[in-house]
C-alpha cells in the first residue's frame, strides 16, 4: 500500500488544530473533570468511526449527493449545538442569580449537558456517559466530518489497491491521531480547572462557550 503519509498527517493535524464543535465539547468537558474530557474525546472519535465506515461502504457518498439528506443531517447537528449553547447560557445566568441571592444558595454552575462535577470529588455518576454522548452526537451529526472522509481521504488512496480498505486504514490512522491529540488537549485544559472554578471566570467561560455553540449552530442553519 503506497500512501503519502507526510501529506496525510499534515492534512489531519490541520483539521484537528482548527477549532470546531468537537473542540468546544471536549474542552468544556475537560474543564469539568479530566475523565469526562477523555470520555467526550472518545465519543467524538467514535462518531468519526461511523463516518469512516460509511465512507468505506459508500453511504456517505449517497448523503453528500442528496441535498435533502445532507441538509437534514446539517439541521439536526445545528439544533443540537444550539441546544448545548442555550443550556450553557441559561446555566451561567442561573448561577449568577444564585450567587447574588447569597452564598448559601450558590452551588456553582449546573452542568450544561448532564450531571455536575466537583473539582474536589470528581465527576458524579453519569458524568463520563454524558461527556461521551456529547462528543459522539456532535460528530455524528456533523456533515463536514462525513465530507472529510469522502473528499480528503480518497486523495491519498493508491489506485492500485482496494479503495475501501485503504480508506478504512487511513480513517483508522486519523482516529488514532485524534485520540492522542484530544487526550493531550484534555491534559492542558484540565490544568485550567482551578482558574475556571473562580465564579466570575466560570460565568464568562460558560457564556462565551454557550454563545459560540449557538453561533456555530446558527451558522450551519444559515448555510443549509
Amino acid at each position: 500500500m503506497s500512501v503519502d503519509f507526510v501529506g496525510f498527517l499534515g492534512v489531519v493535524l490541520v483539521a484537528y488544530v482548527v477549532p470546531g464543535p468537537d473542540f468546544l465539547v471536549v474542552v468544556r468537558a475537560a474543564t469539568e473533570h479530566p475523565a469526562r474530557g477523555r470520555a467526550a474525546a472518545l465519543g467524538a472519535q467514535t462518531g468519526l468511526c461511523v463516518h469512516m465506515l460509511a465512507a468505506a461502504v459508500g453511504l456517505s457518498l449517497i448523503a453528500a449527493r442528496s441535498p435533502a439528506v445532507y441538509d437534514t443531517i446539517k439541521l439536526l447537528g445545528a439544533a443540537y449545538l444550539v441546544h448545548l449553547g442555550v443550556r450553557a447560557v441559561l446555566a451561567a445566568r442561573r448561577a449568577a442569580r444564585e450567587r447574588a441571592a447569597g452564598p448559601e444558595r450558590a452551588g456553582g454552575l449546573a452542568d450544561v449537558a448532564g450531571p455536575r462535577t466537583s473539582a474536589r470529588n470528581g465527576p458524579v455518576h453519569g458524568g463520563r456517559r454524558s461527556g461521551f454522548t456529547q462528543g459522539f452526537v456532535t460528530n455524528v451529526l456533523n456533515p463536514k466530518a462525513a465530507l472529510f472522509f469522502l473528499s480528503v481521504l480518497p486523495q491519498f488512496v493508491n489506485g492500485g489497491g482496494s479503495a475501501s480498505r485503504q480508506i478504512f486504514f487511513l480513517g483508522t490512522l486519523d482516529i488514532v491521531i485524534g485520540v492522542a491529540y484530544w487526550f493531550a488537549l484534555v491534559a492542558v485544559a484540565a490544568r485550567l480547572r482551578a482558574f475556571l472554578a473562580r465564579p466570575k471566570v466560570r460565568h464568562r467561560w460558560e457564556l462565551t462557550t454557550g454563545w459560540l455553540f449557538i453561533g456555530i449552530g446558527l451558522g450551519l442553519v444559515a448555510t443549509a
